[in-house]
């Protein structure tokens, strides 16, 4: 069951010691929430008796590496969530067939726009894809894009001419008003609104290539800034917000020490993998010893990952609809709900 709203404080929304948020067992009389808390078994039962529309090998083609998950995770987790933007997405489009009448307006639709947020290595991007793919299995089998932020990352020449190739994945490091125009173009219905693209392998924007965007039924939109507020070069704060254009909005949470551990063991994998190919950015750490890599990862982790999640990432936590907050093992071991 979901926990009482009178056992739930003001730490879910600000996080705990260990980074995460929860349900605090101890609260006082007629404390209340914003959020309805769910554990595993009453979250899963919110879908059951549905079938899931992929099998092991759909699953292994959509999981990150490093990012340990299986059929019943999905089942407990991403289905029942799947089937709650169902309604959000019907709820969305009976507003709009309302509306469109009481104005006698015969405007089209415009997407439903979804974002997934959270921190390097934290597992948003199977969350993103698991998404797109049943929501795409869902009633009236809509069609569903997914679209990551690192496609707004500066090119690498642009962040080494600003000194802040140091700080790629920090705020200052995106083309902020690129995104913000993608944004408001998508909402706005207009045809083939136009991505830059990101080659992990580069680590870089990859010149002249694009991801198209042709007015979509659904959107996810998954990056570490989407969530964040972001700042004007005069420092003030941004008149429009990325989140202006959020229909719905998702944060994978996760106690720092274990995103450490998660990035570190993702590190290695690839240094025995990705890192090997030549033409890889990031091929001079093939050749380290375990232990030289583990230092490495570390190194980074301390100068840029773990500082960008503590300032700018985890920050924006409370801003989201649905917190799904991860165990040590990397499943899902309770679910925030924001109410309505």
């Amino acid at each position: 069951m979901a926990c009482p709203p009178a056992r739930v404080t003001r730490a879910q929304v600000t996080g705990g010691r260990d980074g995460t948020m929860g349900c605090v067992t101890a609260g006082t009389r007629g404390s209340i929430s914003p959020y309805a808390v769910f554990d595993r078994p009453s979250w899963r039962a919110l879908a059951a008796g549905d079938r899931l529309p992929l099998d092991q090998a759909d699953l292994e083609a959509l999981a990150s590496l490093g990012d340990r998950i299986d059929l019943d995770e999905v089942a407990t987790v991403y289905l029942p969530l799947a089937r709650l933007l169902d309604l959000h997405v019907t709820a969305s489009r009976r507003l709009w067939a309302a509306q469109s009448e009481f104005l006698g307006d015969s405007t089209a639709k415009v997407p439903f726009v979804i974002a997934v947020a959270g921190s390097v290595a934290v597992g948003k991007s199977t969350t993103s894809r698991l998404l797109q793919t049943l929501l795409a299995a869902g009633p009236g089998s809509p069609r569903v894009d997914l679209v990551t932020t690192d496609g707004f990352l500066l090119p690498n020449a642009v962040l080494e001419e600003r000194g802040l190739l140091g700080r790629k994945g920090f705020p200052e490091s995106y083309d902020r008003r690129a995104l913000l125009r993608f944004l408001a173009d998508v909402k706005s219905g207009r045809e083939e609104v136009v991505a830059p693209v990101y080659d992990h392998q580069s680590y870089d924007i990859v010149p002249d290539e694009v991801q198209a965007v042709d007015r979509p039924d659904i959107l996810v939109v998954e990056g570490l800034n989407v969530l964040q507020a972001g700042r004007r070069t005069d420092g003030a704060a941004p008149e429009v917000f990325l989140s202006d254009f959020f229909d719905f909005s998702v944060y994978v949470d996760a106690a720092e020490a274990d995103i450490q551990r998660w990035y570190v063991e993702r590190f290695q994998a690839l240094r025995r993998t990705a890192f090997q190919d030549t033409s890889a950015y990031f091929h001079r750490f093939a050749g380290l010893s375990e232990s030289e890599a583990r230092e490495t990862a570390l190194s980074i982790w301390s100068a840029v990952n773990g500082p960008n999640l503590r300032d700018n990432i985890a920050p924006t936590r409370s801003r989201a609809r649905l917190v799904l907050q991860k165990a040590s093992d990397h499943s899902v071991r309770r679910v925030l709900l924001r109410k309505l």
